[in-house]
């Protein structure tokens, strides 16, 4: 497959067939995905194969937590604890968590294929907006390449899935459950499998809906 072509029809799947992925293929996707950037390259993730059925179901468990409020705040028109928000709208939304239909993906987690979360060393991180009063972003520019240079490794084993991040809702419970140290940050699960069906054509924004030519109100950068 062309570059070219998989950057661009390589979307989210969250349907797979009960057909199983061996371990060498994991390791093999992994292989590949290790060489993706990193600041420094300080190569801040660690990943943790998640197999143990137990294990699963805990991390199952901890994620409708933020999957619950995530519907309720979606339910309310809000974009889910996005930095700059209504606050006040987001409790009231809230008030719905748990009320709303779950969907298969979250309500069988537990069973996907394969569960990988990933994590953050939070040592390795030159996160340059560190002390500035509004979210900090720049840290995870060290470890979201390698994520999703997994899914596009996968892509040549057959395979699809989807990053979340729905874990950190709940992440000192995560950090219990997989043992994890104070020094880690958790980013997010990834999950893969064979996919059901695959997604053929992407919907996303044109280019001059989100480049501008100079500074931020200047004109359409076209071509």
């Amino acid at each position: 497959m062309e570059l070219s072509d998989a950057l661009r029809t390589t979307g989210a799947v969250r349907e797979f067939t009960d057909e199983p992925v061996a371990d060498q293929t994991v390791y093999d996707i992994l292989e590949t995905a290790r060489f993706a950037p990193s600041g420094g390259n300080r190569q801040g993730w660690r990943t943790i194969v998640v197999k143990d059925p137990q294990v699963r179901l805990a991390l199952r468990d901890l994620y409708l937590n933020g999957w619950d409020e995530y519907l309720a705040l979606g339910k309310a028109g809000l974009v889910p604890w996005a930095p700059i928000t209504d606050r006040e709208a987001e409790q009231v939304a809230l008030r719905e968590a748990g009320t709303l239909p779950r969907g298969d993906f979250a309500e069988r987690l537990h069973e996907v294929p394969v569960m990988i979360a990933v994590l953050a060393d939070l040592r390795a991180l030159a996160a340059v907006d560190r002390d500035f009063d509004r979210y900090t972003l720049v840290g995870g520019a060290s470890i979201y390449p390698f994520v999703w240079s997994v899914l596009l490794a996968a892509r040549e084993h057959g395979l699809a899935g989807v990053p979340t991040t729905m874990l950190t809702r709940s992440e000192p419970q995560a950090r219990e459950v997989l043992g994890v140290p104070d020094t880690h940050a958790v980013a997010g699960l990834l999950i893969l499998g064979h996919p059901v069906r695959r997604p053929k054509r992407l919907r996303r924004a044109e280019v001059e809906d989100f480049t501008t030519l100079d500074r931020f109100d200047g004109p359409e950068f076209t071509a």
